[in-house]
Order: structure tokens, then C-alpha cells, then sequence
């Protein structure tokens, strides 16, 4: 009984194991590529990286970096939104600075007043006064010198009718009534001439120093507001409210590098540009910009676009890695050629994307 189990055994071990053998010996058919490599469309065409970005005129998309440090207090914009030159697009945390513009603000304003005050001289309430004062100070010296005249004429007549001490004494009244006289005489004549020239000068300058810290402070405070500085659309928005920003960009947390721009701008997105960078070794064989010609495939896909030639950008550079854009350790140089294409509603392109794409001649 115990041979014969063994037997049944065996021969079911031995048939999966043939059955194994011939499942994974047989040829399996190669599934079908989920989109076909990107083909050569011409007969001497040159093959480049590319990488696709807002159509400009110079220059690659906008980096906007702020010119002052701060956390960031508001978003104005979302991605994708379209903005006109001049609009607000961030704001950072500006109270400090607010508050000393207004304290200088305030400073040159009272370095205002005093200057009007100084230029509205005299004043007609103070020169009444003042002229009050000269007429009571010559009342008083016409009353002394009538004394002093009596006295005199009265010694004269009989030097026994006046002691010699009554005389000296208003002989002496005069000439303080004189003196007081002549004083309140300038003072009037002072504060009729207004203020002197020299102290108008002066508060004059204290105020267009104030006034121009006032002005510097002030565009300092407008910094803490990055706006947009053309028409385009906002591609990408790195920082969040709360983030610390500096001139030097602002920490990515996913590349832990601290020079990422806050915001990317680029132009509308009717048309847009494909940068090819050409290998060095293969600059010679670019057709004349007059008939070069090109086209775009796009990765994932079996989409293909033609593009329109643009502009070469006259400079070898290092060749760059895109998908990071650090420089390779090769010592490989590249030539940037700048081609667009028209964007329609319908096509899943966007700015930063990789393609493929091949340089012909027409």
C-alpha cells in the first residue's frame, strides 16, 4: 500500500515538472512598445535634448528672487494664472519696515512746519508785540529826558534847589531809558526782517535729508512686494506663507538647495519654445538658419510637432544635465538652439517638460 502511494507520488512530482519545464521553455511573444522611439523624420537630421519653455524673445523663463529678506505674509497669485505688468504677485512681512518709513515720514513732515514757519516770518502777533515794546521803551525815554531836563534846568538856575545826586540820577535814568530803547528799536527792527537766511537754509536741508531717508525707506517698503515685472503667466510658485525668503532664493525642500527662485514667470502660453542643445561635434553639420527646419516628439507619446526656428544663442557652454541642471563632469559643450511652436488648447505640453527632438534642413 505504502509503494503504491509513493508510485502516485512520483509520477504527479515528475508530470508538473515537465509541465514547468515546457511553460517556462516555450517562447513567450514580445508584448508590443507602449509608444515607438522617436524616428529620425529626416535624412540627415541631428539629434538634440531638448527642453521646452515660454516663448521669449531673450532669455530663458523669469526667476523672480525678492530684493530684501522676510517671511512671506501673502500669495496673491495661483500657478497658471495669467498677469499683467505691475501686478502684486507676493508679499512678505513688511511691519518694520513700515513703521520706520512713517516715523521718517513724520520726522520730515515737522521739518516741513518748522521750515514754513521760518519762511512765514514775522509774524504779525509777535511784531505787534515787539512793536509795543518800542513804543513803551521811547514813552519811557521821553519821560526820563523830561526829568533829566527839569533837573538840569533847575540846577542851573540854583544849584542849591537840586542836590548834585538828583541831577547825576536822572542824567543816568536817561541813559538807561536810551538803552532800553535802542534794544527794544532792534528787536522790533529784527523781528520785522523775519527769519535769517542762514537758519531758513539750514532747516531747508534738514528737511530734504529727512525727507529723502523718508523716500529711501519708502522704496525699500515697496520691495517687500514682488511684482510682476511683464505680461505672462505664473509657472510655478515655490514659497508657501510663512516661508523665509531671501535674495539668495528660498530652501527647496525636496532638492535641499537654498538658490531655488520664489516665483517663475513665463510669457503667454499662445507659443511656446524648445531650447535643443547641440553637441559640439555636431555644430558643423547644422543646416544655414535660413533653411534649418525641426521636430519635436514628445516623450510617453507618439506625438511629433514641427517647429519653427528661432535664433541660435552664439555661445559654446558646458553641456548641462536638464533634469537638474548641473554640469556634467564631462567635458562636453553644447550649442543652444531656440525653436517655437504654436500651443494649442487640446495639447498637454508644458514648460520644463524633456523632449526629444531632431534638427533637418528644408
Amino acid at each position: 500500500m505504502n509503494n503504491k502511494i509513493i508510485f502516485i507520488l512520483s509520477a504527479i512530482g515528475v508530470s508538473v515538472g515537465l509541465a514547468s519545464a515546457y511553460w517556462y521553455g516555450s517562447e513567450k511573444k514580445t508584448p508590443p512598445p507602449v509608444f515607438n522611439p522617436a524616428p529620425n523624420p529626416y535624412a540627415k537630421g541631428i539629434y538634440a535634448n531638448g527642453i521646452v519653455e515660454s516663448f521669449q524673445l531673450n532669455g530663458e523663463n523669469v526667476s523672480l528672487y525678492p530684493e530684501v529678506n522676510g517671511v512671506v505674509s501673502q500669495i496673491l497669485v495661483s500657478e497658471g494664472q495669467s498677469v499683467n505688468k505691475g501686478d502684486p504677485l507676493l508679499i512678505l512681512n513688511d511691519a518694520v519696515q513700515k513703521a520706520t518709513t512713517e516715523q521718517l515720514k513724520a520726522q520730515a513732515d515737522a521739518a516741513l512746519v518748522v521750515l514754513e514757519e521760518l519762511k512765514a516770518q514775522p509774524r504779525k502777533e509777535v511784531l505787534a508785540v515787539t512793536k509795543a515794546q518800542m513804543q513803551a521803551a521811547e514813552a519811557g525815554l521821553n519821560s526820563a529826558r523830561v526829568q533829566m531836563e527839569k533837573q538840569q534846568k533847575s540846577f542851573d538856575l540854583n544849584p542849591q534847589s537840586v542836590s548834585r545826586d538828583v541831577l547825576d540820577n536822572a542824567i543816568n535814568a536817561a541813559k538807561v531809558a536810551q538803552a532800553n530803547f535802542d534794544v527794544a528799536r532792534n528787536q522790533y527792527e529784527l523781528t520785522k526782517a523775519g527769519a535769517w537766511m542762514y537758519d531758513i537754509e539750514n532747516q531747508d536741508q534738514q528737511h530734504q535729508t529727512l525727507y529723502q531717508s523718508y523716500l529711501a525707506a519708502n522704496a525699500l517698503l515697496a520691495k517687500y512686494t514682488i511684482k510682476a515685472p511683464t505680461d505672462g503667466v505664473v509657472l510655478s510658485i515655490k514659497a508657501a506663507v510663512g516661508s523665509y525668503v531671501s535674495p539668495q532664493g528660498i530652501y527647496g525642500a525636496y532638492t535641499q538647495d537654498s538658490n531655488n527662485p520664489v516665483l517663475i514667470m513665463g510669457a503667454t502660453q499662445n507659443q511656446l519654445a524648445v531650447r535643443c542643445y547641440i553637441d559640439e561635434i555636431l555644430i558643423p553639420k547644422l543646416p544655414s538658419p535660413e533653411r534649418m527646419t525641426a521636430k519635436m516628439f514628445i516623450r510617453g507619446t507618439n506625438t511629433s510637432i514641427p517647429l519653427e526656428f528661432v535664433r541660435i544663442q552664439p555661445y559654446v557652454s558646458p553641456k548641462v544635465q536638464l533634469s537638474d541642471q548641473r554640469s556634467e563632469r564631462v567635458d562636453v559643450r553644447v550649442l543652444p538652439v531656440i525653436f517655437r511652436f504654436d500651443k494649442s488648447p487640446d495639447m498637454a505640453v508644458y514648460p520644463g517638460q524633456l523632449v526629444d527632438v531632431y534638427v533637418g534642413e528644408k
